[in-house]
């Protein structure tokens, strides 16, 4: 089986955005979104309207978000919505809220945790997906690519409750009050179940996009950049400074290797700051998500990386 293609540029431009999404040779159908994360009030580290908004031109897409399960300034859609406008993307695009009207119920085939996915019930105005990841460190995964970002991304408030509590709720405020799971075994296993869940939750993002269309076309292309390299996620109003110079962008039609060969890139840079980022990355056993999304058919580890500059 031939090994998953990377196109890998250090052209951290809106031109070489746009050239990494031209390397897949793809034409997606329909209406397109673009995932993204908006960023929280505060955050400054967010892919910037500059860089993304000539890929959003080209596809005529709709940035797309949900609201998050923490109380900020993203938590309810209004306030979302103006945290978007304050960060330029309503300046370049129709942005919607996907759960801003409510949410569905989609299933997760084969689960080992959660039998259904909580998604924004505006997932199904579109045929097909851009997932426009920043690669970054993250406190609870360990680090967030276009996983995280199909995971927990397209998952509403509540549905993000009921991904970091394996199931326990699907209130933010519960969660908020530490309702964890209840999972036998240590803080690891619980660790590597939440880890285990974003895995699933994505491959049924992926499977119910996927599944509008029977005759093959893709419905859904990943692109992580990896800039602005700090430790925590786009979600904290105060994230640590990036830590390492940027990287590039990468883009693939594979999930999981794409997020490898980002994690890759990372491992093996000469920057300095290299390792501290890999600390994070190693804190929250991170890469177990690659190894479980490999294990549920989600994707593969393996790839060939295609320099395009």
């Amino acid at each position: 089986m031939a090994k998953a293609k990377i196109y890998f540029t250090k052209n951290i431009t809106p031109e070489g955005l746009v050239r990494a999404f031209d390397a897949l040779g793809v034409d997606l159908p329909g209406k397109v979104g673009v995932k993204i994360s908006t960023g929280e009030a505060g955050n400054n580290n967010y892919l910037k309207p500059e860089l993304i908004k000539n890929l959003i031109a080209k596809v005529n897409g709709t940035i797309v978000e949900c609201n998050v399960a923490y109380e900020g300034g993203r938590d309810q859609t209004e306030r979302h919505l103006e945290t978007a406008r304050e960060h330029g993307f309503l300046d370049i695009a129709e942005v919607d809220i996907m759960d801003a009207h409510g949410e569905i119920e989609i299933p997760v085939e084969n689960h080992k945790w959660l039998p259904i996915d909580i998604v924004g019930e505006h997932i199904d105005n579109y045929e097909s997906f851009i997932n426009l990841a920043h690669f970054k460190g993250h406190e609870m995964a360990g680090f967030g690519g276009v996983i995280k970002n199909q995971s927990i991304g397209f998952a509403s408030a509540s549905g993000k409750a009921y991904i970091h509590t394996l199931g326990a709720t699907r209130s933010p405020e519960e969660m908020m009050a530490g309702i964890m799971a209840d999972v036998e075994g240590s803080l690891a296993a619980k660790q590597d179940g939440f880890l285990e869940a974003m895995a699933e939750t994505a491959k049924a993002v992926s499977d119910h996009v996927n599944g509008k269309f029977n005759d093959g076309r893709t419905c859904m292309v990943y692109i992580d950049v990896l800039n602005n390299l700090s430790v925590d996620c786009d979600c904290a109003a105060a994230p640590e400074k990036p830590c390492m110079s940027d990287i590039g962008i990468m883009a693939s039609l594979d999930p999981v290797a794409l997020d490898q060969a980002a994690l890759d890139m990372v491992k093996n840079s000469n920057d300095t700051g290299r390792e501290h980022f890999m600390e994070r990355v190693a804190g929250q056993n991170g890469e177990h998500i690659l190894e479980y999304a490999t294990e549920i058919g989600f994707g593969d580890r393996d790839y060939e990386l295609v320099n395009l500059d």
